[in-house]
């Protein structure tokens, strides 16, 4: 399985989809499904049925993962300008992430 691109932390932008345009940062990344959890992203309501524990039943809000296809990682907040993102292997053998669109400026 390739390496994920995308960790938690990073502020990303959506580029489809009914929320294109939003920014939000990173709260979970699932490798296995290859989707991520965007803080502010993504809430739903799911509607639960009595039980013993909840008698009353109701609704309940749950936040639902979106594909990482879907977002790009934002090198400029100011501006909110994205980049795509590359893996490069420096000399001393340590791989760090780099922007593609900014010149291959190192990602924190």
């Amino acid at each position: 399985m390739p390496t994920m691109k995308i960790v938690k932390g990073d502020t990303v932008k959506l580029i489809s989809g009914a929320n294109k345009g939003t920014t939000g940062k990173v709260v979970a990344v699932n490798t296995k499904d290859r989707t991520v959890l965007i803080e502010g992203v993504g809430q739903m309501h799911r509607h639960v049925k009595p039980s013993q524990l909840n008698p009353r039943g109701g609704s309940k809000d749950i936040h639902v993962p979106v594909p990482i296809s879907k977002v790009a990682l934002v090198i400029d907040e100011k501006s909110a300008k994205t980049s795509r993102v590359a893996i490069v292997k420096k000399a001393d053998g340590t791989r760090t992430r780099v922007a593609r669109q900014a010149n291959n400026k190192e990602i924190k």
